[in-house]
């Protein structure tokens, strides 16, 4: 099957809900991946921070195979070591005490909502406080109520009524919090310390320190999104270590699984037991496969790693900060957002042409790439970038 056949297929058969790249990726090796034709790319993007040790990386691709051979999958009804051992794993790094397995992003957010809700029921007996506090410009998720707790009005349209009980504050002013806070409705407040898909915009510490503290004062629960900027992205495993607080409840999923559908909602120890027998469920969450594959990545996310993910940071923030047509560079590791002369899209367009496949995220040109790319491919990207955008 050639690949016009593919595209024809695709719009023929596939939902029309994505504005794809006229590439057929079809292989691919750690940073770089081949289309149909044999062309070669520097891979910008790790299918959204997802693949974090790159495409067929040989060691999770061993865990995943090993695992594939024994057990594929069982109900929740039953025990699997897989599921427990990498809950044991993400509690014993992250001091985190228990830990529920979904299979996206969306999933473990809903997980967080519903585990902060049901913990302010537990605590006043009714759903005065059902209220959740999120920010301006976030983005938590697809599903209607992950929508409806996103702070952009451009996805409050069309798939109405949306879940009731989010209110949005700036994500600059503390006040705002504060004022929605002192209603007294509220159970907690769920944040992005970098806001991935508003622009790759990480909060400021001293609003942060301010927010947490208001949490705090008003018997709130503190709730941290790192589906994207979890899993050593950032430079730390979590980038809440950056931020000199322990959250209540954290989210992740993509590069947790590196590759696999897996997200994950960690409990501390002020809800660990607010989920209950049947008040949660998953057909797939904790699925052998990806919790082996997974468990498999957290091991290997070391000190090592995670000081080579802040250097090449570092090299990339450097390289692209005043070059030609470049207006600020934004982000934190190997999570880094572009402000460029030019329309964001079209640098993307060009520099795909030119064999480098970077993202977008609102007006920015967004790099997100494998952590485990090396310098060489990473000094090769950055300059067909540079010459993308300075053109």
């Amino acid at each position: 099957m050639d690949e016009m056949d593919i595209r024809e297929l695709d719009r023929q058969y596939v939902a029309n809900t994505y504005a794809r790249s006229d590439v057929l990726f079809v292989r691919g090796s750690g940073a770089q991946v081949f289309d149909d034709r044999g062309k070669r790319y520097i891979d910008l993007g790790a299918g959204i921070g997802v693949n974090v040790f790159g495409i067929a990386d040989p060691e999770w691709r061993g865990a995943v195979v090993e695992q594939l051979s024994k057990l594929q999958h069982m109900s929740n009804l039953y025990y699997t070591e897989p599921c427990v051992r990498l809950a044991e794993e993400l509690c014993r790094r992250t001091g985190m005490r228990k830990v529920f397995f979904g299979n996206s992003g969306a999933e473990a957010n809903e997980c967080a909502i519903k585990t902060a809700r049901k913990w302010a029921f537990d605590l006043c007996g009714d759903e005065r406080r059902s209220t959740i506090i999120t920010l301006k410009n976030s983005f938590h998720g697809r599903t209607v109520t992950t929508l409806a707790a996103t702070g952009q009005e451009a996805f409050h349209t069309k798939f109405g009524p949306f879940t009731p009980g989010f209110v949005h504050a700036s994500a600059q002013d503390a006040g705002e919090v504060r004022a929605l806070a002192d209603r007294g409705d509220c159970c907690a407040v769920m944040m992005e310390l970098i806001q991935g898909e508003g622009g790759v915009v990480p909060l400021e510490r001293e609003y942060v320190d301010e927010v947490v503290s208001i949490a705090r004062e008003q018997d709130m629960l503190v709730i941290v999104d790192e589906v994207q900027t979890g899993n050593g992205r950032t430079g730390t495993l979590y980038a809440y270590e950056q931020y000199g607080f322990t959250p209540d409840i954290v989210t992740t999923a993509k590069g947790l699984g590196g590759g696999l559908p897996l997200g994950a909602c960690m409990m501390g120890e002020r809800v660990e037991n607010t989920l209950t027998f049947g008040s949660h469920g998953s057909t797939f969450g904790g699925n052998p496969i990806a919790c082996a594959g997974a468990l498999n990545i957290i091991r290997r996310i070391d000190d090592e790693l995670l000081e080579g993910v802040r250097r090449k940071g570092e090299y990339v923030k450097k390289a692209l900060s005043g070059a030609k047509g470049v207006k600020g560079v934004t982000g934190m590791g190997l999570m880094t957002g572009i402000l460029t002369e030019k329309p964001a899209g079209e640098v993307v367009r060009a520099a795909i042409a030119r064999g480098v496949v970077p993202l977008t995220a609102h007006e920015k040109v967004r790099l997100l790439p494998p952590l485990t790319i090396t310098d060489e491919e990473l000094s090769e990207a950055v300059e067909i970038l540079k010459e993308v955008i300075g053109e």
